[in-house]
């Protein structure tokens, strides 16, 4: 909690500007664009729709014995689930659905709110995340980065059947459109699993009966590009371009900050970058018996924090999300006209073909099994556990 406290006190000194300065410049949130002079008010609602997720405090132990708080090291997951939040309005929602405080809200409002509670049995939730980052490589409690939530976010995905998204996390700064059609065009398969282990044990674990996502179609894209901008400071030579994807109709923002401080960024004014921050520890939430959420925790009513892009950290993932194939023809055409066309250096390629050198591209499949990761890990050490106990028996 000191470390918090601590934490919370930079961030504010360094980075927190309370009010936006008098300008005729645009402000651009997320693809729309508002100006100050006319309809600040109007900006200042589209922010505060956004799902805010913020570190947390008394939820049940992760893993069991874990952590029941990440403040200090979830950061970068909180923003992981901030990006995918606002996929999920897009897709639900819409773009310009807007949240006021006490006003009803519609079902799939709270459905998407229930997927990032912090609780082993919610999709998208701190418990699963950290504990999907251990395949990555990352300790339970240990701070992540844009990339290996990128990857957390992928798996995790694959066990979501409600909202039934293809999760594109681009190599080698390289987007490949063929990869991605090939990918939301391909129906879920019930012959993929998510570990080898279930694959062994998927009989005794139970068949996913749900055969919802096994209708052809085009499955909604987020796309997420994990870029380096720089060595150590971000490249002067890649701003435009970087401002440029807040622009898009499909972005999502981007997920970085500054070493070990990660941070939501939402849009920019000028040569500063807004963002939401999750450096605020706050209680842990449970939703109701009717199935809804006190929800005035999860939007951020101030206004929002901005900081010079100069002092970004290079490392940086981009978000879009692409609902439909023409979304996604539609970016790619930006891509190509506002980006790769005005750039000598250019921020990432967007090519047509799968690079001949790279591993054939295999989409991924729906895995067999009821659980989400965190417990299908959790299952298979229990049958690996229960047979040994009966080869110890029979001998």
């Amino acid at each position: 909690s000191v470390l918090s406290r601590y934490e919370n006190q930079i961030t504010i000194l360094s980075d927190y500007l309370e009010e936006f300065p008098e300008t005729d410049e645009p402000v651009w949130i997320l693809g729309r664009q508002h100006h100050l002079n006319t309809d600040k008010s109007k900006l200042l609602l589209d922010i505060s729709a956004r799902l805010w997720f913020t570190y947390r405090r008394k939820f049940s132990p992760i893993g069991g014995t874990g952590p029941s708080s990440d403040a200090g090291w979830g950061c970068m997951l909180r923003c992981g689930q901030m990006m995918l939040a606002q996929a999920l309005i897009c897709r639900h929602l819409g773009r310009d659905w807007q949240w006021e405080k006490h006003k009803k809200q519609p079902e799939e409002y709270h459905r998407i709110l229930r997927c990032f509670l912090d609780r082993k049995d919610c999709c998208y939730s701190i418990h699963q995340m950290a504990q999907m980052g251990v395949g990555e490589g990352k300790s339970i409690g240990e701070w992540f980065g844009p990339n290996t939530v990128a990857q957390v976010l992928k798996k995790l995905a694959l066990f979501d059947e409600w909202n039934s998204l293809a999760v594109y996390v681009s190599m080698d700064n390289t987007v490949v459109i063929e990869d991605i059609k090939k990918m939301c065009w391909s129906p879920a398969q019930s012959s993929g699993v998510a570990h080898s282990s279930a694959h062994l044990h998927r009989s005794a674990l139970g068949q996913n009966k749900n055969t919802a996502g096994l209708c052809p179609g085009w499955k909604p894209l987020l796309l997420i590009i994990p870029l380096r901008l720089g060595i150590n400071h971000i490249n002067p030579v890649y701003i435009d371009a970087f401002k440029e994807c807040f622009k898009m109709p499909q972005s999502l923002g981007a997920l970085g900050g500054k070493p070990n401080n990660a941070y939501y960024f939402i849009g920019f004014l000028g040569n500063e970058l807004i963002y939401l921050d999750p450096h605020t520890t706050q209680s842990f939430v449970d939703s109701e018996e009717n199935g809804t959420v006190d929800d005035q925790s999860f939007h951020c009513q101030q206004a929002p924090h901005r900081m010079k892009i100069m002092n970004l950290d290079p490392s940086v993932a981009l978000g879009f999300f692409c609902k439909e194939e023409c979304d996604f023809d539609n970016w790619c055409s930006l891509v190509q006209k506002e980006i790769l066309k005005q750039q000598s250096l250019r921020m990432f390629e967007l090519v047509q073909k799968h690079p001949p050198h790279w591993p054939p591209f295999i989409p991924p499949t729906k895995p067999e099994v009821t659980t989400t990761g965190a417990e299908l890990i959790e299952s298979t050490d229990k049958l690996f556990e229960l047979e040994e106990e009966f080869e110890i028996l029979s001998v």
